[in-house]
């Protein structure tokens, strides 16, 4: 391995078919490397077994783990915990609260926005959520993320709907009109984005696009490499 400062990057996977999960996460690991070279990006997601802990036994022990969850909910604060066991690897606050996603999701709707030649006050988006029935905070967080989207893009609306949860996406998308997109607020591309999404919004007659995942899109991977070269850093003092 070339560079001494390593980060791991930590996903939920697909439990019915873990390897196309765990690819998929490894090419958001890898356009997270372009952006911070000074540190190497390995990666697991929980629903392959026993592969988190191969790649923890071949790390040093210090390895910071990178959640790339959309909230600190049951996964984040008990399930890696558990995992990692007696392990001492820091955990990095996960993708989903960090203060500057709005910003960066943001700046990747404006692009979208202007390629289409649409005005935000005059489009209506949908954030298609997971939600949970054993903890709010995956809501809180889904429900903070578009509050702060919406103050600084300024849509013609946004509704939050959840997989798991009342509101349903179907409900918040019934209503939308032509110019309106659907942003999955996941951090990887699994079977709610790949199989439930679609069928809510074709349940609701919904007549926009769908955007790509949060973990895919540029602004968010260069977020990411930043939080990761920033925890290197303080990590050595540099």
């Amino acid at each position: 391995m070339t560079n001494s400062k390593h980060v791991l990057l930590v996903a939920h996977g697909q439990p019915s078919d873990p390897i196309p999960a765990e690819d998929d996460l490894a090419e958001i690991a890898k356009q997270i490397q372009t952006d911070v070279p000074e540190v190497t990006v390995h990666s697991a997601t929980l629903a392959s077994p026993g592969y988190l802990e191969t790649v923890l036994d071949r790390l040093p022990a210090s390895t910071p783990v990178y959640p790339l969850f959309t909230s600190d909910g049951w996964f984040v604060t008990t399930a890696l915990p558990r995992r990692l066991g007696s392990r001492a690897n820091p955990i990095m606050p996960p993708m989903g609260i960090d203060p500057d996603l709005p910003q960066a999701v943001a700046r990747h709707l404006h692009g979208t926005l202007t390629a289409r030649g649409w005005q935000a006050r005059d489009t209506e988006l949908v954030v298609a959520a997971h939600g949970s029935g054993r903890s709010r905070n995956p809501a809180v967080a889904a429900e903070r993320f578009a509050n702060a989207l919406q103050s600084l893009a300024g849509f013609a609306r946004i509704n939050v709907g959840y997989v798991e949860q009342e509101p349903s996406i179907a409900e918040a998308a019934r209503h939308c009109g032509n110019q309106a997109l659907c942003l999955p607020f996941f951090a990887c591309a699994g079977g709610h984005v790949q199989d439930d999404i679609p069928m809510a919004l074709t349940e609701a007659s919904f007549k926009g696009d769908t955007l790509p995942v949060l973990g895919v899109l540029p602004s968010v991977t260069s977020l990411i490499a930043r939080r990761i070269s920033e925890h290197a850093a303080a990590a050595t003092g540099d």
